[in-house]
């Protein structure tokens, strides 16, 4: 072994404990980056997979009612591969003991002609055969997601109102499908309220009066044919059978929320490691520079004797990347399993036929080569030190240091001890190494503020929401847009108090050449159930005369107020309305514009009806109230509040938890690893100096005190610095993360710089206890030899 190599073993050896914190920070980095990235191809990879097995189709559209027929001259349009049609229809389902409102899309399948598109996969029993015997039941199968989350298996028995008639439903398996990896009404994460039913196609279709035709149509482009061009080319067929609009992938509800998913964690999973390996590589600087500067001596030594400078470079980068190395290892194995964890809980939300955790072998080689890289080039200035050190300059003691009052001691008013003096001045001898540090450790606290700023935004965006905005308790909805008379039939149920009517339309919002799908909603003059609420809190009025919208979908269209909007109806028959946009709201939620009720009717030549109505219903009474809805056959569905928001937050707080548990582990890996390495290359430096006091008469705390002082100070500085970098950093992620359907607030209560504060204050403390057992155990006269 050379002898350069085992001068290395000994350096690992003495410095084990900051090879350990520092190798923890980079395996911190190199294990967020693998477990996040790794979670993500892993879902995308599933995904592809997925909608190439199930035929997924590139194009979607609705109609009223059309012909069988019309497929052929659908099939011949430009770009277009393959066709398929179906029935389906949104429908209230009721199970045993259940009384919350859920929701369910029955969809027909055909078992003697399969779909060719958006395929059907059992995932338990069988799908629904055809029947023709008659029987009361009806054979269902039920979606994957909504099965398990309600304990439905093959076997089990619900009911649906099927226009107007209450149907039973016998479930005879569960299904997957690529059309609904994510089934959720209205992009809700609500498994247990809505859920996909598959059902015989002639029996739906007679239900309906559908018999050789189809209100839903999937196309399949050919390769290289462009979606805008299919689309382009299908609404004027479709038009005439009500068919309004037709839509791509991108905005295909399951696709949507998959997509935003992905880049999320992209996002994510790029951000806070580079935050890690910045701090890992910042450590290696640190300690390699002072290990360079404690050996000068050695370096001196070893010129003298011959050695080159790139084999003494070569020895400090090897020690470098043996730090790595094992930071990485660490990394790899921490980053595998965390991530199988975020695919885990992927897997409830997301149903694939196939999916498993997958750790590629170039996000390896990728990851491994940044983390390398970013070490390399923070200790590239150490290690080029130690090549531009003379020998005869090395062989010298460096020089002392000057020493005067520090800046801060001249401040008349500051009355400081012997102690404080020496602390201040040492600190300001160093300043870089000081200014370092104190970043450091605001890193820290910085990520524990990110970390647990999405409970804060939860917190907010459900109180904001499902308190400040939605007042109501119950929300239901008809089949279609009918007389506002039906709120009175509504008035008169058990437990209501108070009803407010309401419309939505779905629309196209067209502004020179820029154009986005949206809802109009009509809502009372001055709303109290279903109100427009900012961001911050302010509530707005729907205007009579023009339209109240969320700046969001202002932005996209290039709209200010006073400018004219074009609104074109999806729904009913073929119209458009030139309204102005009289002012916008920063809402949360959605791509959505307001107008007052009855103004909207008046535009839309209509009388006084109303297709929503929002029900504020007696504390304790809800129950009841849902029972009695299922009575009124024009009832499509109903929404809980209370059953939404359960559902919501039983999910959502444990997966924030989750997050905000890991962040907060990480953080507190780089607090102890900023802390003690400054610490103990502190104590390695000063031994002699810290021995001649003891000599002097210096008790060992306070001794310490000197020590550890300027650490609790250089924290003291850096906690309000790492509450605002964290309020940075959370601003910068929000603005990244920011989609059409959804805006995260920013929101950070006092309680989350409290636990950031905290966690890093007793990551620091633990890391000053270690070095206090050190300085007690300090060997006087060897360091004093030293010296000499």
């Amino acid at each position: 072994m050379r002898a350069l190599d085992r001068k290395l073993l000994r350096d690992l050896r003495s410095l084990w404990s900051q090879v350990l914190t520092i190798a923890l920070v980079v395996a911190s980095g190199m294990g967020g980056f693998i477990a996040c990235l790794s979670a993500v191809d892993s879902l995308a990879l599933a995904r592809d997979d997925f909608y190439a097995e199930g035929r997924f189709a590139d194009v979607f559209a609705s109609v009223k009612r059309a012909p069988l027929a019309l497929q052929e001259r659908l099939a011949a349009l430009p770009g277009v591969a393959q066709v398929d049609t179906r029935v389906d229809q949104l429908v209230r389902l009721e199970l045993p003991g259940v009384v919350d409102p859920v929701l369910g899309q029955l969809i027909g399948l055909d078992a003697r002609k399969p779909a060719r598109l958006n395929r059907v996969f059992v995932k338990s029993g069988r799908l629904p055969s055809a029947d023709a015997t008659g029987s009361p039941l009806v054979e269902v199968a039920l979606s994957a997601a909504f099965a398990e989350a309600r304990g439905l298996a093959p076997g089990a028995r619900l009911s649906a109102l099927v226009n107007g008639r209450r149907r039973e439903l016998l479930v005879v398996g569960t299904a997957l499908s690529p059309e609904f990896i994510f089934a959720g009404l209205g992009g809700m994460p609500d498994m247990r309220g809505f859920g996909i039913v598959w059902m015989d196609h002639e029996l739906l279709a007679s239900a309906y009066d559908m018999r050789g035709a189809f209100n839903r149509v999937a196309l399949k482009l050919a390769p290289g044919a462009e979606p805008a061009v299919a689309m382009a080319a299908l609404q004027p067929v479709l038009a005439p059978y009500g068919g309004r609009e037709a839509y791509g992938r991108e905005d295909q509800s399951s696709h949507a929320m998959l997509s935003n998913e992905i880049k999320e964690q992209r996002v994510l999973g790029t951000v806070a490691p580079v935050i890690f390996l910045g701090v890992a590589a910042f450590l290696l600087n640190v300690v390699v520079s002072r290990l360079v500067t404690t050996q000068r001596e050695q370096v001196a030594a070893l010129k003298a004797l011959g050695y080159p400078n790139r084999s003494i470079a070569a020895h400090y980068l090897k020690l470098v990347l043996v730090i790595m190395l094992l930071g990485l290892t660490l990394g790899v194995l921490l980053g595998d399993w965390l991530g199988s964890m975020l695919t885990g809980l992927y897997v409830e939300f997301f149903k694939f036929r196939h999916f498993q955790h997958v750790l590629d072998v170039r996000l390896l080689l990728w990851s491994g080569g940044f983390s390398l890289l970013m070490a390399v080039l923070g200790t590239l200035n150490a290690i080029a030190a130690t090549v531009r050190l003379a020998p005869a300059e090395a062989m010298r003691p460096a020089a002392p240091g000057r020493y005067r009052p520090a800046i801060v001691e001249r401040l008349p008013w500051l009355r400081a001890g012997v102690s404080l003096r020496m602390i201040l001045r040492q600190m300001e001898r160093r300043p870089w190494r000081t200014l370092l540090s104190i970043v450091g450790v605001a890193v820290a606290v910085g990520i524990v503020v990110l970390g647990n700023f999405f409970r804060d935004a939860i917190d907010f965006v459900v109180d904001s929401q499902f308190n400040a905005s939605m007042r109501s308790d119950v929300i239901v909805w008809m089949s279609e847009a009918g007389p506002d008379s039906a709120r009175l039939e509504l008035q008169r149920l058990p437990g209501v108090l108070a009803v407010e009517s309401g419309r939505d339309v779905a629309v196209r919002f067209l502004h020179g050449a820029r154009s986005e799908r949206g809802a109009l909603q009509g809502l009372a003059a001055a709303p109290q159930a279903r109100r427009i609420v900012d961001v911050d809190g302010r509530a707005s009025l729907p205007s009579a005369s023009g339209l109240v919208m969320t700046d969001r979908l202002a932005d996209k269209l290039g709209l200010r107020p006073g400018d004219p909007v074009l609104v074109e109806l999806l729904e009913g028959r073929p119209r458009r309305l030139e309204l102005p946009l009289e002012t916008t709201v920063r809402e949360m939620m959605g791509l959505n514009a307001y107008i007052e009720r009855r103004a909207l009717n008046h535009l839309l030549d209509e009388g006084d009806v109303s297709s929503q109505f929002a029900l504020v219903v007696e504390r304790g009474r809800e129950a009841e109230t849902l029972r009695a809805l299922r009575a009124l056959p024009r009832v499509v569905g109903a929404f809980s509040k209370a059953t939404v928001l359960r559902n919501m937050q039983d999910v959502s707080a444990r997966n924030v938890r989750i997050m905000s548990t890991i962040l907060t582990a990480f953080a507190s890996v780089i607090a102890v690893g900023v802390v003690y390495n400054n610490a103990r290359i502190a104590l390695a430096e000063r031994a002699w100096e810290l021995a001649s006091l003891r000599v002097l008469g210096f008790t060992r705390a306070e001794v310490s005190g000197l020590l550890l002082g300027e650490m609790a100070l250089s924290m003291a500085l850096a906690l309000p610095l790492g509450m605002g970098l964290g309020w940075l950093l959370t601003h910068g992620l929000v603005e990244a993360l920011k989609n059409d359907q959804f805006l995260f607030p920013v929101v950070i209560q006092p309680r989350t710089y409290a636990l950031a504060c905290l966690a890093v204050l007793l990551a620091g403390v633990a890391s000053a206890l270690v070095v206090r057992r050190r300085i007690d155990r300090l060997d006087m006269v060897a360091a004093l030899k030293t010296r000499e």
